[in-house]
């Protein structure tokens, strides 16, 4: 049986440092317009108190989405000696396409996909390259729809990437902005038949019934500052926070049951880096439909603290790391079976099930 198997990985964290005192000088409103009265201190420490985050990476003002996706594959590639021109798909996640810094316009034509295939520079035009805006779950869906491919046989090599410059697109006076960063991660899929390994299993809902509004775009909430023509990504985080709580521990319930697995053959849980304390409370939700109480701590590594929130890029950005044994007490084994999860705008959410 022929399996997706992952060949290659990398990542691109870019250079500029952004820490909390960053926003120490910011005027920040709330949605009705008025000036928050609380000191930015506090604000910050609120922050770091319920996301984790101390620290932040934004692109600098010569790069672009597509420049980061281009490096990340840029490093799986290097780092494996694949050869491009074998590539089958090159399949993107994104939201906001290119936005150069202060323009707040989106750029999607031509698609960052065939950007970065322009920019590696690959010939062959049996290589197809799109992009797929999907939220934050971009990536691991992006995953999903690489798997079909290979598995039906249309595809033996796939580059599947997320890239991001969220600092792009966010408003400078709503709060919520410190949470946001740039990134990108790439991952390359093969066809296998070397049994259990690879992608075992899948799982995506979309709950737009109730809770698509939870992630919009709209005015910054300094209109004197901002034109209305100017939009940027908006959150109810409460709202998003009670979302993913009550659906995503379930999914990846179901998605184990699927698999004929449970939580206690689960060597890493990697999920979308949103918020470290809904992370966490996801994690023992998990846990807790198994009838237990205490949640391993090395199951859930994280990178929020230091990269912050850039969307499509925190689970294969994670991944990477994890691979090439950058992150302290963490690393996979032939055997081991992780879930990578994400949950964001749509509402969507989804997980896969991988087997090293």
């Amino acid at each position: 049986m022929t399996t997706a198997i992952i060949t290659a990985t990398g990542s691109y964290i870019p250079q500029l440092k952004i820490r909390n005192d960053y926003f120490l000088n910011h005027t920040f409103f709330d949605k009705d317009g008025t000036r928050v009265k609380k000191d930015n201190t506090v604000l910050i420490n609120k922050l770091k108190e319920i996301s984790g985050i101390e620290e932040r990476r934004y692109a600098t003002s010569d790069q672009q989405a597509s420049d980061l996706g281009f490096l990340a594959a840029q490093d799986a590639l290097n780092s494996s000696g694949i050869d491009k021109e074998t590539l089958d798909y090159i399949i993107v996640a994104h939201n906001f396409g290119d936005v150069t810094l202060e323009s707040n316009r989106v750029n999607l034509v031509p698609s960052i996909a065939s950007r970065i295939k322009f920019l590696l520079q690959i010939k062959n035009p049996d290589c197809v390259a799109y992009d797929l805006p999907f939220g934050c779950p971009g990536w691991v869906e992006a995953m999903i729809q690489a798997n079909y491919y290979i598995r039906s046989g249309d595809a033996k090599r796939c580059l599947v990437i997320g890239a991001e410059t969220l600092s792009r697109v966010v408003d400078p006076h709503d709060i919520d902005s410190m949470l946001f960063s740039d990134g990108s991660g790439a991952t390359i899929l093969e066809a296998s038949d070397k049994g259990q390994s690879g992608i075992l299993s899948h799982k995506t809902q979309t709950y737009a019934d109730e809770n698509t509004m939870h992630l919009t775009m709209s005015h910054s909430y300094n209109d004197k500052h901002h034109p209305q023509k100017d939009i940027f990504i908006k959150m109810n985080g409460r709202k998003v926070y009670e979302f993913a709580l009550s659906r995503v521990p379930q999914l990846i319930k179901d998605l184990l049951d699927k698999t004929n697995l449970s939580i206690h053959d689960i060597t890493k849980v990697i999920i979308h880096q949103a918020n470290e304390k809904m992370d966490s409370a996801i994690l023992e939700r998990v846990f807790k439909l198994y009838e237990i109480d205490t949640v391993p701590e090395e199951i859930m590594p994280m990178t929020i603290g230091w990269l912050g929130n850039s969307s499509v890029a925190t689970v294969p950005t994670l991944l990477d790391l994890i691979m090439k044994e950058k992150m302290d007490g963490h690393k996979f084994k032939t055997g081991d079976k992780i879930v990578l999860a994400s949950v964001g705008a749509g509402m969507n959410i989804n997980a896969i099930v991988y087997q090293f």
